[in-house]
């Protein structure tokens, strides 16, 4: 009997768009080792089945063994035949073709976004043969939305987005591979090896960052001096600073200084101002991932990844919105209740259902496809510490939202000292109001002055001149440079996070207050004289906005990928012509970052130790002084493997951190064993004095199994020999 088949995009999702749309049982069907759950629904068959992301990537079509470039014939591929790092997705391309084939109708319940809408696509038109199926729309993963979206479902797909999203793929794809190709093959031209890369948004990115650092480094120091008063006031202490607040002029700030040292200070005045400090904006992603980084350090991708995992759990909303608005329609009165239901917010929940009328503030950012993020309202039932911290953010920023605006009152307080006028400034809040239900995230600063009145004269305990200079620009943050690619129209809210992942994978960035290595920085300027348009912000942005036209239904994708690949090809022959002048202005930095990236620290023998490998391919640590010194250590045979530039506390060796696919990084010294959360080593020494492996140690030693059956056969032949 023929079914309904609906597209999901990930498992979880397809496990509660059955359940949320299933009149009765939910049945469980197994193919090619996938969970698809069959249904029925007035009188309807249905069969939900989950895809895992794309399952359909751009490639290029004739992919010979030999990098070349200009590459424009491309094709979507199945994501399996990218490479043995998809091949975990071919189980559910075999299981998503399989059920097409008894399917008489379609529905795409993917993501309502370009992603969400390209992945149905992709499905619909190579799986299952057609292009005709419905659309769900829904901002939460919630019983009454899916079933609202499913009841309400556009009877075509949203063709609009499906441009605008396979157009962003083309062009991301044309710009990726063909400078990234470009950069890499200058560089082999004159001996050297390294996967460069490059982008659309990279580029671009990767030059704001270099120009603070050009900031930072062409900054020249002014010296400026101040004069500080300190006065009691019994236990109290009163710190102001002289009215002209900075001297430019040494003598000056000398002179004033002699003036007052010895007189007494009179209060002059005391003035008092109070003002209204409005309730925060609901929360946009980029709004999200900023303000989880400064309570947090989560980094955005960190931020996104954690939001998405609740969001699949039907506890927030779609984290990946423009819109910092909550409209009416959602039902705010009763998400408030059900959140009145958990315990950690029930009397906020209460104190906010008793006002008359529930108006939440709202921001100028808006996104037609989804609300702001919100809480649903479900109870969690089993999350871990990073989801409970980025889901109380998001409840306690969405009940601020309701909140009254908060009082706060400056006070500045005019000391005389011999004629000249010093200024003691204070802010204390008054009414709390909204920051209530936002702590322990609304951080202001408070500094009580004490109650003094004018003619009152003040102890001074001191008068300092403090000799200061002025400060470079500070480097960006993570949550910084986020705002400045938001500002600068640079990516989209679901791709900012993976850009900045990216020029940390490929070493062009490093630290928390962002640095651009010396690698990073020979990219930018081999870009600025070769091929400045690639880090052009306006032409990146051009680009974009012709995606915003296209999804508008104003402009044709064939027109914009055409004028793409004109200014790319003008762009690769410049490159081309100078390849050996850009691989020579490369090559230095690259072998400089390599000893970086393979370098663990000294040996006892007074070498270095490096990362090698054997050669079976297996990753090892050994020193530069072999044959006359065997020292080795083996390393995870899975993972990417990373030398930080921290040092473990105990033997002085470079931290290593390994990175699996979908797990969190963790670190390790080569020496001494696995690190725990205080960066203190775990390993063999500590776990032989305790007696018992710790469980981190006994989850994951069997990454070393490979590594040390090689060392252990190269130590029997040296013991041997």
């Amino acid at each position: 009997m023929p079914y309904t088949l609906i597209i999901s995009e990930k498992p979880s999702a397809a496990k509660r768009i059955a359940s949320a749309l299933a009149e009765d049982k939910v049945e469980e069907i197994r193919k090619n080792g996938v969970n698809s759950f069959k249904i029925s629904r007035a009188g309807k068959e249905i069969v939900v089945a989950p895809a895992v992301g794309h399952l359909f990537v751009l490639s290029e079509k004739k992919s010979g063994g030999k990098w070349t470039y200009p590459v424009f014939d491309v094709e979507w591929k199945p994501t399996f035949e990218n490479g043995n790092h998809a091949l975990w997705s071919k189980k559910y391309f075999d299981s998503m073709k399989a059920l097409a084939k008894g399917a008489n109708e379609f529905i795409s319940s993917c993501d309502y976004d370009i992603e969400g809408s390209v992945i149905a696509f992709n499905i619909l038109r190579f799986l299952c043969g057609t292009e005709k199926a419905k659309r769900m729309k829904f901002s939460t993963l919630t019983t009454g939305d899916l079933i609202d979206a499913y009841n309400h479902a556009s009877p075509k797909l949203d063709f609009p987005q499906i441009e605008a999203g396979l157009t962003r793929h083309t062009l991301d794809f044309y710009w990726g591979i063909n400078l990234s190709r470009a950069l890499t093959l200058s560089l082999e031209s004159v001996g050297g090896y390294k996967t460069l890369s490059t982008g659309r948004v990279q580029g671009p990115t990767l030059e704001i960052l270099e120009n603070r650092e050009r900031e930072i480094e062409a900054f020249k120091p002014t010296p400026f001096w101040q004069i500080q008063l300190t006065c009691l006031l019994g236990k109290n202490s009163i710190i102001a600073m002289h009215k002209e607040d900075k001297f430019w002029e040494k003598d000056k700030a000398y002179a004033i200084h002699d003036k007052c040292k010895g007189k007494p200070a009179i209060v002059k005045g005391v003035e008092r101002k109070r003002h209204k400090q409005d309730p925060p904006i609901p929360f946009d992603l980029t709004t999200l991932q900023r303000e989880s980084y400064r309570n947090f350090g989560y980094s955005p991708k960190m931020t996104l990844d954690i939001a998405q995992s609740l969001y699949e759990q039907a506890l927030i909303s779609y984290p990946r919105t423009s819109s910092q608005e909550l409209p009416a329609k959602l039902g705010l009165k009763g998400i408030l209740k059900n959140l009145a239901n958990q315990l950690d917010y029930g009397e906020l929940c209460e104190r906010i259902l008793k006002k008359k009328t529930l108006v939440p503030t709202k921001g100028n950012k808006k996104d037609p496809a989804h609300p702001a993020i919100y809480p649903t309202g479900h109870r969690p039932k089993k999350l871990n510490s990073y989801q409970k911290k980025l889901y109380d953010l998001i409840v306690k920023r969405f009940l601020s939202v309701f909140g009254e605006p908060a009082i706060r009152e400056s006070m500045k307080i005019i000391i005389d000292v011999n004629g000249e006028k010093f200024h003691a400034e204070g802010i204390r809040t008054v009414e709390p109001k909204w920051m209530e239900f936002y702590m322990p995230y609304a951080k202001y600063k408070e500094l009580v002055l004490p109650q003094v009145k004018e003619g009152q004269e003040l102890d001074v305990k001191s008068l300092d001149i403090l000799d200061k200079e002025t400060q470079p620009p500070r480097r960006f943050t993570q949550a910084g440079i986020l705002k400045e690619m938001e500002a600068e129209s640079l990516g989209t809210k679901a791709t900012r996070a993976g850009i900045l992942e990216t020029l940390y994978d490929r070493d062009y960035i490093q630290d928390k207050e962002i640095t651009v290595t010396k690698l990073g920085q020979s990219v930018i300027t081999a870009l600025e004289k070769y091929a400045p348009e690639v880090i052009s912000i306006e032409l990146t942005r051009e680009f974009d906005r012709d995606m915003d036209v296209i999804e508008e239904g104003k402009k044709k994708r064939d027109d914009i990928v055409n004028a793409a690949k004109k200014a790319l090809e003008k762009i690769l022959t410049n490159i081309k012509n100078n390849q050996k002048d850009i691989g020579k202005h490369l090559l230095k930095d690259v072998i400089e970052q390599h000893k970086l990236e393979t370098t663990i620290g000294k040996c006892k023998c007074g070498h270095e130790l490096v990362i090698r490998r054997s050669r079976k391919g297996a990753r090892f640590v050994g020193c530069t002084g072999y044959p006359k010194c065997h020292e080795t250590f083996s390393l995870p045979h899975f993972g990417m493997v990373k030398v930080l530039r921290e040092k473990c506390k105990k033997c002085g060796l470079f931290v290593v951190s390994v990175k699996s696919r979908g797990k969190r990084p963790w670190k390790l010294c080569v020496r001494c064993g696995f690190l725990n959360n205080k960066d203190e080593p775990t390993g063999s020494d500590s776990v032989k004095k305790k007696g018992a492996k710790s469980k981190l140690l006994k989850k994951t030693e069997k990454a070393f199994k490979p590594a040390d059956k090689l060392l252990k056969k190269k130590k029997t032949k040296k013991q041997a020999k």
